[in-house]
């Protein structure tokens, strides 16, 4: 499948989403930072393997709410996050689109969780575009606390792979696991 058809696709559905939205509760912007690392590095398939060195990146995109107390919250998200495996740095890009249920519990806070579908738009390891993925799509799941204050929100979360996704390259073969493990910060505001 092309990465433009799934991008179309992915456009369509944020449109669908905040459109859904504003007939209910709203929609809005999002952005934030990431602080991310990936899986285990093995160099080849005899050596140790690595783990990552966190790092920070960060996210942009929409989001649609539907619902007061109880609500459902889709969201369409380009992230960009980085690795370092000793001198080696692992980047990725990709698009995320979290499908949260939340609650308010008391006042301003809330609590969500639910899963997060991820289509992988690029990878690079050591300068080296990686082509030789298991999976262009993987999913992972969310879970958080957010602050409302009218138009304004903020929320933590954390977010964790779910499905064995690795790349393959070099020879040697080397492995690399791309299955983030992070913690999210992120500012929104209702349009």
């Amino acid at each position: 499948m092309s990465k433009n058809l799934v991008l179309a696709g992915f456009a369509l559905a944020a449109f669908t989403f905040s459109t859904t939205a504003q007939n209910g509760d709203g929609f809005g912007i999002k952005a934030g930072l990431n602080y991310n690392g990936n899986g285990k590095y093995f160099e080849s398939i005899e050596a140790n393997a690595k783990n990552p060195d966190k790092n920070v990146g960060f996210h942009v995109g929409l989001y649609g709410k539907i619902g007061d107390r109880f609500y459902f919250k889709p969201e369409v998200v380009y992230t960009q996050t980085k690795s370092e495996y000793g001198n080696d740095a692992f980047k990725m890009k990709k698009i995320d689109a979290p499908m949260l249920i939340g609650v308010k519990v008391l006042g301003p806070v809330s609590v969500f969780a639910g899963p997060s579908l991820q289509y992988i738009i690029d990878t690079e390891f050591e300068g080296i575009t990686i082509n030789d993925l298991e999976n262009d799509f993987t999913v992972g799941l969310n879970f958080g606390i957010g602050l409302n204050f009218n138009r304004f929100g903020v929320d933590l979360r954390y977010e964790k792979g779910l499905n064995k996704n690795q790349a393959t390259f070099g020879i040697p073969e080397s492995r690399l696991d791309t299955r983030p493990e992070q913690l999210i910060l992120g500012i929104s505001f209702a349009l």
